[in-house]
């Protein structure tokens, strides 16, 4: 006999499954998150008592109301592709445990990292480990001693340099929130992180290479641009670098966690962050151990709608910015952070209610609330389809009204 539960918990159950999706479909009312230290009530009641708190209190990233972060809605595909990943549990680590995911994986970058110029890579689970890692590699490759980013790049990056033992220097920006060239400075032993598409502005540095051994790019937010024959444009140059970090799970609207490490010399880069173990059969890459089929839903995407087809996602989110930036435009109370969309990434305000306040007040709308110059601007970022920049402006004065 199978000990308590195996058979239950193992053996594919066909209503299970089905319960998950429909509950997924349609979720009921919030009970309120179970009591973990009781006694287990089997898989489909705990289902059933999971899925009001989880599925019905989580923020919508698909809701008319939400133009607010950098976290995407996902396609359906992603969310059946998630569900086979965790069903067959591949561990890319070995080869016998997970030949076809690796294979994947490979066809994956091979068809992505052209987009940027790089010859390979591999996938990570955020762009704070390609950050890390694209810098670990200037270190090993160059014997760089210092990095150097504008003020305005993202944590991970100064993070990175902390780990690395590395000498950190920032930048100042320009008045589009741009790293200042002029002022860079000596770079002759350092790794240059350039950021395309900035966390507050969503700004792009200039992408021409300095004087340095290893350029790097951040391009967590507005890499995906590149794919489209409308905004690509912002992104040229970026092929100069000699790696490029960019997030799937934020403009290529892929489940949390999944982004891409390219590098223009793979070869070069994995030998020279390669180890290997007497229980490997080959070299481990990379800052990952175990590293699961997060290409999965990513090539499935792929397939499914091809990268014109996911551009032209991003081209719609870019048409919704610019119809939020013309809405600011059109009310005297309110007033926007420089011009245009730029790369999807608005900073606005109402000129009379604190952004803090606002956000406070909001009621079925999301806007986010950074502090650029030290004054708080709310932000709103084009990464839902289905946002409504009319509600959402609506909802922000609405917002102010109430608060007075």
């Amino acid at each position: 006999m199978y000990p308590y539960g195996i058979e239950e918990a193992f053996a594919a159950d066909a209503g299970g499954l089905e319960l998950g999706m429909r509950l997924m479909l349609d979720p009921p009312r919030d009970r309120g998150l179970p009591d973990l230290g009781a006694p287990p009530v089997g898989p489909r009641e705990s289902l059933n008592e999971l899925a009001g708190s989880v599925l019905s209190t989580a923020t919508r990233l698909d809701a008319p109301g939400f133009f607010a972060h950098m976290d995407p809605a996902t396609p359906w595909i992603t969310w059946v592709a998630a569900q086979w990943a965790a069903r067959l549990n591949q561990n890319l680590l070995h080869e016998d445990t997970g030949a076809t995911a690796r294979e994947l994986e490979r066809r994956v970058i091979g068809v992505l990292a052209p987009i940027w110029g790089m010859d390979g890579g591999h996938l990570v689970p955020g762009s704070t480990v390609a950050n890390l890692t694209a810098l670990w590699t200037a270190r090993s490759v160059h014997g760089i001693d210092r990095v150097v980013a504008s003020d305005a790049a993202h944590v991970s990056v100064p993070k990175a340099a902390n780990l690395l033992g590395l000498g950190y220097r920032s930048v100042r920006t320009d008045a589009l929130g741009r790293m200042d060239m002029n002022e860079l400075g000596d770079v002759a032993s350092a790794a240059v992180v350039l950021t395309a598409g900035t966390t507050s502005r969503g700004a792009v540095d200039p992408l021409e290479r300095p004087a340095a051994p290893w350029v790097h790019v951040d391009a967590a937010w507005a890499g995906p641009l590149r794919i489209s024959t409308k905004w690509g444009h912002l992104l040229d140059g970026v092929d100069m670098a000699d790696s490029v970090a960019v997030s799937a799970h934020k403009w290529l609207h892929q489940p949390k966690e999944s982004a891409l490490v390219l590098f223009r010399d793979t070869r070069t880069a994995h030998e020279a962050i390669s180890f290997g173990a007497s229980y490997l059969s080959d070299p481990n890459v990379g800052l990952l151990g175990s590293h699961g089929y997060a290409a999965l839903p990513l090539a499935a995407t792929i397939r499914a709608y091809g990268l014109q087809g996911i551009a032209s996602w991003i081209d719609h989110e870019m048409a919704l910015s610019l119809k939020l930036v013309d809405g600011i435009a059109s009310h005297q109370r309110l007033e926007q952070l420089g011009s245009g969309p730029g790369t999807g990434v608005i900073a606005w305000r109402h000129t009379n209610v604190p952004s803090r306040t606002i956000q406070r007040h909001l009621v079925d709308a999301f806007v986010s609330v950074t502090v650029i110059d030290d004054e708080d601007w709310l932000r709103s970022v084009a990464a839902n389809p289905f946002a409504d920049p009319d509600h959402v402006i609506a909802a922000v004065l609405a917002a102010a009204e109430r608060s007075n």
